[in-house]
């Protein structure tokens, strides 16, 4: 809090005030140093060409200097840009790859298939939704049928990879 009130008083400022003063008073009066020694440089005998010929700078300018640059692209325009062009649009469906493994039944309660969906493993029961828009038809010993909503069908063979196409929800 001390050095707060310190930094905001008035006899702080002033004393700035006056190194100030005297730091510029010093520079001007160059401190008793002396200014560097500045005078001509030798010239060396090498050096006594023309920097820039005339004959580059005429090529330099001509018409024809930029024209393989222009034909060298192939876009319709130099100045067409894709940054303005709408995005693609997402995929609406996904290959999911399916496995029947197979079913079971106990007593009186409907088959229950076992399905291999990717990695996941699914149990459900003949007449579920599995996926967003299949359902299991029926399962027998060989095969799992799945039905979709529009009554297309896919049939599954035991143990056999099938990648089914579905929509995206």
């Amino acid at each position: 809090m001390r050095i707060e009130q310190a930094l905001k008083s008035r006899g702080f400022a002033v004393t700035v005030h006056l190194a100030l003063w005297v730091l510029l008073f010093l520079g001007v009066t160059r401190l008793g140093g002396s200014s560097p020694v500045s005078g001509e440089s030798e010239k060396s005998p090498a050096r006594a060409h023309d920097p820039v010929t005339m004959a580059r700078l005429e090529r330099l300018f001509s018409p024809d200097a930029f024209r393989p640059q222009m034909t060298a692209t192939n876009a319709p325009s130099p100045f067409a840009t894709r940054h303005f062009m709408p995005r693609h649009t997402p995929a609406t469906t996904r290959k999911l790859a399916v496995t029947y493994q197979g079913f079971f039944q106990t007593g009186d309660d409907p088959r229950r298939a076992i399905i291999r969906l990717d990695d996941k493993i699914l149990i459900a029961r003949v007449g579920d939704q599995i996926i967003t828009n299949l359902f299991i038809g029926e399962a027998t010993l060989q095969t799992l049928t799945l039905t979709n909503q529009a009554a297309q069908t896919n049939v599954l063979t035991l143990n056999t990879k099938k990648d089914i196409e579905v929509p995206i929800q």
